[in-house]
C-alpha cells in the first residue's frame, strides 16, 4: 500500500466557484495541446521546461498588423526588431513575410546579413556602433540612425576616409505626453538639438539625410502619443524640405506597441486595456495624411514592431517540482522554470494554465522558480487548481524578449521548438549542455591539478 503524504491540517477557505461581489470565479480550462500538438508529446520528446513557438500565430499577427497600416496608408514597411527574438528561424519567418531587419548592435547586424537580408534593408539603430560596424553598414548601404553627436562626428570622419555618402537618419526624442520621457536616446525635439543635428548633417555634405526616426517608449498604451510623435516628425520633415532643401524619404515611428499581456499593477487584464494595432495605425496614419504632404511626396512609413507580433505566439511548458506551506499559511508551488528563462515575469502577470485535467478546487498560491534566490518568483499571487509534483503547466504570451534576455544562471537554457503551419515540430534551438557552457573557457596550467584534504 502506497504511503499517503501527510500535510498539517490548515483551516483555509476554498474557492469552488461560489458567487462573490465580482461575479463567478474564473473558469479554468486545461491547455492540453498547442496548435494541435499535445503538450505531453512535446515534453516527452524535448523535455521540460520547453519553449514552444507557433509559426501560424506569427504569420497571422504580421499579416494582421500589415493590413491595419496598408489599408490606411499607401507606403508602409515593417522592420523586424531583432532584439525581441533573434532566433534565426523566427527572423526568417518575418523576412519571408516581407519585413526588413532592425538591429541595435554589430552582433545583430551580422545576424541579419547571415539571414540573407540585403544591407539596404537593414536599419542600424542604437547608441553603441563601433567603428568597424559603421564601416560595414556604410559599405552595405544600410540605413544608419544616428543617436548622438559623437556618432555623427565619427561618421563624418569615416565618410572622408571611405569616400562614400551613407544614408542616414537621426533618432529624435520628444515630449508626447507620456512620462517619464525617453530622452536618453537620440536628439531632443523641444530644445532644438534635433534641428541642430539635421543642419550639421546637411551642412557637412558628406551624408545623405533620408529619414527621421523616433522610438517613444515600450509597451505604450497611449495611441495619442504616437499621433503627437508623428506630427512632430512631419513638422521636422517639412522644415528639412523648405529650409535645408532636403526632402525626407521616410518616417520611422519605431516600435513600442504592446501585446495583450497584463502588466504588474494593472487594474484590468491586458486583453481589456491594450489598444489594438488598428488603433495605433489610425492615430499614426491619420496624422501623416492630414499634415499636408502632396500625394507624390508622402514619406515611406517604417514600423519596427517586435513584441506585438510574437508575444502571443510563444509558450513555456513547465512542470511542478513541489508544494509547501509558507509561514503565513499560503500555498507555495515550486516550478522547474524561473526568472532565469522567464525574464518577463518581472514585468507581467503571465497567464498560466494547467496542462491536464484537475479537480474543482482552487487556491491562491505563490509560484516560485527553482533558483536559490528569493526574487525567483514567477507569480506573486495566482488562483489555480491544486497542482501536484509532476503536473505540467503552460505559460502564455512569452514569445518576446525571453529568448534574448534569458540567462545561464544555476540551470542551463532549454530547447526551443517551432510548430509549423502543418503541425510539424522543429527544434530550432537545442537545450544547452555542460560542454557548450565550457567551450569558451581556458584553464591556466597552474590550476589544472589540486588535492583536497
Amino acid at each position: 500500500m502506497k504511503k499517503l503524504k501527510y500535510e498539517r491540517p490548515l483551516i483555509k477557505k476554498m474557492n469552488a466557484g461560489l458567487m462573490n461581489k465580482f461575479g463567478t470565479r474564473t473558469e479554468f480550462q486545461p491547455v492540453k495541446a498547442i496548435d494541435g500538438v499535445p503538450v505531453t508529446q512535446l515534453i516527452s520528446e524535448y523535455g521540460s521546461p520547453l519553449f514552444v513557438l507557433s509559426e501560424r500565430q506569427m504569420r497571422k499577427n504580421y499579416r494582421s498588423a500589415a493590413r491595419s497600416f496598408k489599408t490606411r496608408y499607401p507606403k508602409v514597411q515593417f522592420a523586424w526588431s531583432y532584439k525581441t527574438n533573434y532566433l534565426n528561424a523566427v527572423c526568417q519567418i518575418f523576412h519571408q513575410e516581407g519585413s526588413w531587419a532592425e538591429v541595435v548592435s554589430g552582433f545583430e547586424y551580422r545576424k541579419a546579413l547571415g539571414n540573407g537580408v540585403a544591407g539596404e534593408h537593414i536599419i542600424f539603430n542604437g547608441p553603441d556602433k563601433h567603428r568597424d560596424e559603421l564601416i560595414l553598414a556604410i559599405e552595405n548601404d544600410s540605413l544608419i540612425h544616428i543617436d548622438h553627436f559623437d556618432e555623427l562626428y565619427n561618421l563624418i570622419e569615416l565618410c572622408d576616409e571611405l569616400n562614400k555618402k551613407p544614408r542616414v537618419a537621426i533618432r529624435i526624442n520628444m515630449d508626447t505626453g507620456v512620462y517619464p520621457l525617453w530622452d536618453r536616446f537620440g536628439f531632443n525635439y523641444e530644445n532644438g538639438q534635433a534641428w541642430n543635428a539635421l543642419s550639421k548633417i546637411v551642412g557637412s555634405g558628406r551624408m545623405r539625410l533620408t529619414g527621421l526616426h523616433c522610438h517613444i517608449g515600450t509597451f505604450m498604451l497611449s495611441t495619442n502619443a504616437y499621433a503627437v510623435a508623428a506630427g512632430k516628425l512631419c513638422e521636422l520633415a517639412y522644415r528639412c524640405k523648405t529650409l535645408l532643401s532636403t526632402p525626407i524619404q521616410y518616417l520611422d515611428l519605431g516600435g513600442g506597441f504592446p501585446s495583450t499581456n497584463t502588466l504588474k499593477g494593472a487594474y484590468l487584464p491586458g486583453v481589456d486595456t491594450v489598444p489594438s494595432v488598428d488603433d495605433f495605425a489610425e492615430a499614426i496614419t491619420t496624422t501623416i495624411l492630414n499634415f499636408g504632404f502632396k500625394q507624390d511626396e508622402l514619406p515611406l512609413l517604417i514600423l519596427e514592431s517586435g513584441r506585438v507580433l510574437i508575444d502571443d505566439a510563444g509558450y513555456l511548458l513547465g512542470s511542478v517540482i513541489a508544494n509547501k506551506r509558507l509561514s503565513d499559511g499560503r500555498r507555495a508551488t515550486v516550478m522547474n522554470f524561473g526568472v532565469n528563462i522567464l525574464f518577463t515575469s518581472f514585468w507581467y502577470e503571465h497567464k498560466i494554465s494547467p496542462a491536464q485535467d484537475f479537480d474543482q478546487y482552487t487556491e491562491d498560491m505563490v509560484l516560485y522558480g527553482p533558483l536559490c534566490m528569493n526574487i525567483d518568483v514567477v507569480r506573486e499571487s495566482i488562483n489555480l487548481p491544486l497542482l501536484n509534483p509532476g503536473d505540467h503547466v503552460v505559460v502564455h504570451k512569452v514569445g518576446a524578449y525571453n529568448m534574448t534576455q534569458w540567462m545561464q544562471f544555476i540551470s542551463m537554457r532549454p530547447s526551443v521548438v517551432l510548430i509549423d503551419e502543418q503541425q510539424n515540430i522543429h527544434e530550432i534551438r537545442q537545450a544547452e549542455k555542460l560542454e557548450y557552457m565550457e567551450q569558451l573557457e581556458q584553464m591556466p596550467a597552474h590550476l589544472q591539478q589540486y588535492k583536497l584534504a
